[in-house]
C-alpha cells in the first residue's frame, strides 16, 4: 500500500438507507440569499424560508455531508429531507426544540 492511497470497493453505497424521506416546497420570502447546510435541523432554518414547518420537525436535507442548498430571494424549489438518526436530540440552532425530538 502507498501512504494516502485509496482502494475503494466496487459498487454503490446507498446513503440514508431505510430512513423516512419527504419532499417539501420551500420559498425564500426574504431579500437576501439563505444557505442551509446538510445537517441543519430543517425545522429551525431562517424564518424567511416559507414551507410547512411542522412537517419538517426531525428532518434535515438529504444531500451529501458538508454541502448546502442556497435559496436566492424569491426562489421557490422542492428539496428532499431525511429523518435525523441517532439519539434524535437537537440543541441550540434557533432553540425551537432544545431536547429530544421523540
Amino acid at each position: 500500500m502507498i501512504p494516502g492511497e485509496l482502494r475503494p470497493q466496487p459498487g454503490e453505497i446507498e446513503l440514508n438507507a431505510g430512513r423516512e424521506t419527504k419532499i417539501v416546497t420551500v420559498a425564500n420570502s426574504g431579500d437576501r440569499p439563505i444557505q442551509v447546510g446538510s445537517h441543519f435541523h430543517f425545522f429551525e432554518v431562517n424564518r424567511a424560508l416559507r414551507f410547512d414547518r411542522a412537517a419538517t420537525k426531525g428532518m434535515r436535507l438529504n444531500i451529501p455531508a458538508g454541502t448546502a442548498v442556497r435559496f436566492e430571494p424569491g426562489d421557490e424549489k422542492d428539496v428532499e429531507l431525511v429523518a435525523l438518526a441517532g439519539r434524535r436530540h437537537v440543541y441550540g440552532l434557533n432553540n425551537l426544540v432544545d431536547g429530544a425530538l421523540d
